[in-house]
Order: C-alpha cells, then sequence, then structure tokens
C-alpha cells in the first residue's frame, strides 16, 4: 500500500514538471530581437515582419551652406527714381490727366493749370527782348562812334580826350547790352519752367512729368486753387528697379557684404524666388531690434514687384559638401540626435549625428555618418523600441 502511494506522487510530480515546462514555453516570444549589450546594436532575424516596415538608402553627399540668413523684409521704391510733383507757380487746377496706377513718360503733361504768373512771364520775356534790341542798337552806334574817333585823332583833327569819351560810351553800351542778355536769358528759362513757349500769351500752364515711372499717390483734382509750391500733388516712381528692405539681426550682419548675390521670397509669390545683389547696408544698428537695415536690388521689368510687399531675404554662405539625410532617419534619444546604421542584414547600430539647418525634408549631416553608408530613413523608432 505504502509503495503504491509513493508511485501515484511521483507521477504527479512528473506531470506538474511537464506543465510548467509547457507554460514557459507558450509565455516566451517565438523570435524576439535581439541586441549585444557594449554598442547596443539591434539585431532582426530574417524573417521577422518587422524588417518589411524599415527602410534603407545610401546617405549622398550634397554641397550644401553651413550658415545661412534669413531676415524678414518688404519692397521699397527706388529713392533716386521717385518724384514729389509740384506746381511751379500759384494757379487754378484746371485738369488733372493722370489717375493712381498709370504710367507716364518723362515729358508726359499730368496737369494743367491756369496762372496769371504765365501771362506775366511771357510779357516779361517780350520786353527783355525788345531791350535786348535797344541795347545792341546803341552798342553798334557806339562801336561805329569809337572808330570814327580813332581815325579823326589818328589825323590829328580832334583832341584825345574825344577818343576817351568814345571809348566810355563803348564800354556801357557794351555792358548794357551784356545785362539785357541776362535779362532775357533769365526770362526765357522762367518760361521753360513754366512750360511757356516764347512768344505764346496763354495764361495755362502743363506740369509735366519729370521722369518715367507710375503714378503711385495723387492728392488734387480739378477746379482746387492751390497757392502752396512746396506741397506735392502727386507721387511718381520708377519701378524698373526696386529695393527688398530687410532687417538683419547684427550678429548675422558678418556673413553680407554689398554686392553679394541673394535669395528674395514674396508672400505674394509664393511659389517664385527673385534674385537681388546687396546694394546698401546701414551704418547704425537699430537699438530697439538689434538690427540692421540691409537693401538689395532688384529688377522688375513687367511691375510686378509693388513698394510695401512683404516678404524675405535668404543668404547663403561657407559651403561644404556632407551626407544629406531626410529628416525622418533621424531619432530623438536621452537628448542625443541618432541614425540606425545598416551593418549588414537585419543588423544595425544606433550612431550619434550632428546636423545643420533643415531645408523642406532634408538634413545635412555634419558629424557621425560618411558618404556611402547605408542608414534606415524610415522605422528607426521601431529599432529604438526594441533597445
Amino acid at each position: 500500500m505504502k509503495c503504491a502511494r509513493l508511485a501515484a506522487m511521483a507521477a504527479l510530480a512528473v506531470l506538474a514538471g511537464c506543465s510548467d515546462q509547457s507554460t514557459a514555453k507558450q509565455a516566451a516570444p517565438a523570435k524576439a530581437p535581439e541586441k549585444s549589450a557594449p554598442d547596443g546594436e539591434v539585431r532582426l532575424p530574417v524573417d521577422s515582419p518587422q524588417l518589411n516596415r524599415i527602410k534603407v538608402a545610401e546617405a549622398r553627399a550634397e554641397r550644401v551652406p553651413l550658415e545661412e540668413v534669413v531676415a524678414p523684409g518688404k519692397i521699397e521704391s527706388n529713392p533716386n527714381r521717385i518724384s514729389r510733383v509740384v506746381i511751379p507757380v500759384p494757379g487754378r487746377v484746371t485738369r488733372v490727366m493722370v489717375a493712381v496706377g498709370d504710367a507716364v513718360a518723362e515729358g508726359q503733361p499730368v496737369l494743367a493749370i491756369e496762372s496769371p504768373e504765365a501771362s506775366a512771364a511771357a510779357s516779361t520775356y517780350q520786353q527783355t527782348l525788345a531791350r535786348l534790341g535797344e541795347t545792341k542798337a546803341t552798342f553798334t552806334k557806339a562801336e561805329a562812334d569809337f572808330n570814327r574817333v580813332k581815325d579823326l585823332f589818328a589825323g590829328r583833327a580832334i583832341a584825345q580826350k574825344e577818343v576817351v569819351s568814345a571809348e566810355a560810351a563803348l564800354a556801357q553800351a557794351k555792358s548794357a547790352v551784356e545785362q539785357a542778355q541776362a535779362s532775357q536769358d533769365e526770362s526765357l528759362r522762367r518760361l521753360g519752367l513754366l512750360g511757356i513757349k516764347p512768344g505764346e500769351t496763354s495764361t495755362s500752364i502743363q506740369v509735366k512729368a519729370p521722369l518715367a515711372g507710375k503714378v503711385l499717390d495723387l492728392a488734387v483734382v480739378a477746379g482746387e486753387y492751390r497757392n502752396d509750391t512746396s506741397v506735392p500733388l502727386m507721387t511718381i516712381a520708377d519701378l524698373s528697379l526696386v529695393f527688398m528692405a530687410a532687417d538683419v539681426p547684427e550678429s548675422q550682419i558678418r556673413l553680407i557684404t554689398t554686392g553679394e548675390m541673394v535669395k528674395i521670397t514674396l508672400a505674394a509669390y509664393p511659389d517664385e524666388v527673385f534674385t537681388g545683389t546687396v546694394a546698401r547696408i546701414a551704418d547704425v544698428v537699430d537699438p530697439q531690434t538689434r538690427t540692421i537695415k540691409v537693401r538689395a536690388a532688384l529688377k522688375n521689368p513687367k511691375g510686378r514687384l509693388r513698394p510695401e510687399m512683404f516678404g524675405e531675404i535668404r543668404h547663403e554662405e561657407t559651403f561644404r559638401r556632407v551626407p544629406v539625410i531626410p529628416s525622418s532617419a533621424i531619432v530623438q534619444s536621452d537628448k542625443r540626435s541618432i541614425v540606425y546604421r545598416e551593418k549588414a542584414q537585419g543588423v544595425y547600430e544606433p550612431v550619434t549625428i550632428t546636423f545643420g539647418k533643415q531645408d523642406g525634408d532634408r538634413v545635412p549631416v555634419l558629424t557621425g555618418i560618411a558618404e556611402g553608408e547605408r542608414i534606415v530613413i524610415d522605422g528607426g523608432m521601431l529599432l529604438k523600441g526594441v533597445q
């Protein structure tokens, strides 16, 4: 009886041991990723389903800038090609010949005014012309008298004081001619400023565009009487060449010099990149923003670039050929940036990298990997999860 009980207990122990082994086999994963402790290397079995979710590609080198200046700015008119039109004399505006946005040619009439000064200027010119004729006639007579007196004095027919007197009269007549000529020239210039041709007697004056460009501002209507000749009535600007004015931080101004090329993007044309040349760099720093004003000139033949358009300038500096990878390849781990380098099929090692400024989805790698090395560009987070 005792022997039978012992045999039964032994059989139960054997069954319990088999049951524990079966449970342990069910709990353990069939094919778990492995890693080696020293360097964090991750190994995946060749038939692991995770391999299908990991994408690997070669790191290709490109020439990229290591330093770059990006600053906001706006389009400005060329200050050397802008004119604020005023009236030359007080008068009543009878006609406004242009509107805001119109293109005008140099010398094209833009305003017409009526002013009594127009007829006064024409009358003054006629008077100076008559005066000049009189003085020339007097000079001709004085010159003839002087020549006659000289001949008489040579024949000892008159005294020398007659010669001196005739010479003084000739000098006086010559001076009168010069003064009359100066007055006539001045009155002629006055007519030119008023746009009146010599001989005209009209009281109407046409104000003409001083340069070719577009009318940006208009502050006058027909019928107004304007007495102040210093107040601009309209603004005309030549927009064939404009400036992009940007505020560059003082910490980056060393990267920009006059004459360099910059890329310009505008909110109005987000899919286009314009090219400009640095024309001016301010000599002072804005004490509020700690920035320096930089102006880049760019051509505007079609007039698409309008003053006050917002955008930014971009200038690249210090180029270097380095590997460029997609941003999806970078994994953040313990305040480090790493990528996984493929050593063999299913074998990956984490590599700490440093990288430059991201451009879209492209990231230049400064240290950590070399051109031609195969890295995980998608699925790196799966490898991090099994470390």
